[in-house]
């Protein structure tokens, strides 16, 4: 049985990247999602597949606002996997409640918000109502792997 969030995913011809993994030689101590309560706190995700950095640079320089926009679209597509991997399914996701959205940004870009909208916008056209959420988006000198977006973000969920 596919759930309406995996069909929304489907009509809009987008589908699950593989589950966010840590590069060779890189361990990661901490989990992608922690579940307390009514609520599932998600781990900073970049815009990866598996293990494989799909964007990578500077929004300013080497990254145009553009191509930031796609790479937090990409961001969302990767923290939703997280979440059906920890939840068993998108649809127990039922409220996003906060976002903050980091920038790897060139000297003098100061338009993160913008960038940060293409996690955004995603989670409005899938989640409806129930996707709108509290959210931050800030510039930073690095990333890690190089990644010009970061996202992390508390959603409340329904009972498994």
């Amino acid at each position: 049985m596919v759930g309406r969030i995996a069909e929304r995913l489907e009509k809009l011809g987008l589908s699950l990247p593989a589950p966010f993994a840590a590069p060779p030689g890189v361990e990661f101590r901490f989990d992608l999602v922690r579940v307390s309560g009514g609520h599932a706190y998600i781990s900073g995700h970049g815009p990866l597949d598996g293990s494989e950095v799909l964007a990578r640079g500077k929004v300013g320089a080497a990254v145009t606002p553009e191509q930031g926009y796609e790479a937090a679209r990409l961001t969302a597509l990767s923290v939703f996997t997280s979440l059906e991997r920890e939840l068993g399914d998108l649809d127990r996701v039922t409220r996003w409640v906060k976002l903050l959205g980091l920038v790897n940004c060139a000297p003098g870009f100061s338009g993160m918000p913008g960038v940060i909208n293409g996690f955004s916008d995603l989670v409005l056209e899938l989640w409806g109502d129930a996707g709108r959420h509290a959210r931050s988006a800030i510039g930073v000198a690095e990333l890690p792997f190089d990644i010009p977006v970061e996202v992390e973000g508390m959603v409340e969920i329904s009972g498994g």
